[in-house]
């Protein structure tokens, strides 16, 4: 189930980043390129680097680990799987507010230019 909302979620995310990405060179074209601007274009870049490893490594590695769990042979490897996941979670977690600040911040720039 999570993994069908992250794979719905990674189509609506990256269009709004792609969109993201043309508006803020389309301000650059017409108010041009000033010192805010360059700011939140590398602010934009981290964030699609950002969502991209956040779904390529977490939702893959998190899907793979809860597969895992639910097919192995022993209680004893059932919890040493959920360990795992667990703490990747929490890791994804951090990641995922490290995003959130970085796309305050680009809204905050986008909003002062």
């Amino acid at each position: 189930m999570r993994s069908a909302i992250g794979r719905r979620y990674a189509r609506v995310g990256s269009t709004n980043l792609a969109f993201l990405a043309i508006f803020a060179t389309f301000d650059g074209i017409l108010g041009g390129f000033g010192a805010l601007l360059y700011a939140e274009c590398t602010l934009i870049l981290a964030l699609i680097g950002l969502v991209a490893a956040h779904g390529a490594v977490f939702g893959r590695r998190l899907a793979r680990l809860a597969e895992a769990e639910l097919g192995a042979a022993s209680a004893e490897e059932a919890a040493s799987f959920a360990r795992r996941r667990r703490g990747l979670q929490k890791l994804s977690l951090k990641v995922s507010w490290i995003n959130l600040a970085v796309s305050a911040a680009v809204m905050a720039l986008a909003a002062n230019a």
